[in-house]
Order: C-alpha cells, then sequence, then structure tokens
C-alpha cells in the first residue's frame, strides 16, 4: 500500500490502543479522538473485526506545518488504525513521513513532527 506502513502488533486491539494513549498521554500529546469503526458497524447492525482509530496530535508542532503546507490539514492530526484482521493477528497502521511530507510539500525543516508517529506506533505494538 503506497505510503502505509503496517506493524504487526503483539497485543490485542484494546491494550494497543491503551499502550498507544499512554505514551501519547505521558509526552503531553493530545488524544483528540479514538474511533471504534467496529463498535459504529455493530450499531447499524453490521460486523466487522475490532478496528479503531487513534486521532492525536500537539498544535504546537502541526500549525507550522499546516502553516507551510496548507493542505497538510487533510492528514493532520495525525493518526494510527489499530485492527484486527480475519487470522486474529492484530495490525498497527499509519502513514509514511516521506509520503506525507511529499504529498503535501512539506519543508524538510519541518518534517519531524510527522516523523515522530513511526516510533510511537512501534512502541504501542512491541512486547
Amino acid at each position: 500500500m503506497n505510503g502505509i506502513v503496517e506493524l504487526r502488533s503483539n497485543h490485542s486491539v484494546d491494550h494497543t490502543i491503551e499502550r498507544l494513549k499512554a505514551t501519547l498521554e505521558a509526552k503531553g500529546i493530545t488524544v483528540f479522538s479514538v474511533i471504534d469503526h467496529a463498535g459504529e458497524a455493530a450499531r447499524v447492525g453490521l460486523q466487522m473485526p475490532p478496528t479503531k482509530l487513534v486521532i492525536f496530535g500537539n498544535p504546537k508542532a502541526g500549525t507550522p506545518v499546516m502553516l507551510a503546507a496548507p493542505t497538510s490539514a487533510l492528514d493532520l492530526p495525525l493518526k494510527i488504525l489499530v485492527r484486527q484482521d480475519g487470522a486474529g493477528l492484530v495490525w498497527v497502521s499509519y502513514n509514511a513521513a516521506a509520503y506525507l511530507a511529499e504529498r503535501h510539500g512539506v519543508p524538510d525543516a519541518l518534517r519531524a513532527p510527522l516523523e515522530a508517529v513511526a516510533a510511537l506506533a512501534e512502541h504501542a505494538a512491541a512486547r
């Protein structure tokens, strides 16, 4: 998948989400929302494996990116998807920093906030 990084998690969807949220909070990064796609599907009588999207960011870091590359607001705040596949494996997915930077023309000097998502995802998925 173009621009998408996927890591296998060693935890359930919910535990992976809790690890991610704890890390974000410890770093002073705001969790804007957690969208429970499977829960919403169930509300309308549909089934899907556990699938949650965490939307997070730091306006102090993201605002300069959006000022320099206004279309980056389509992809900011940052997001990490945690989902279980049909075999029961849990995956952590996010947009690669290089993909986002190229897509929106983000200057090199402002790419650090985009690059931070990799370490956050790796920590959430690790043992």
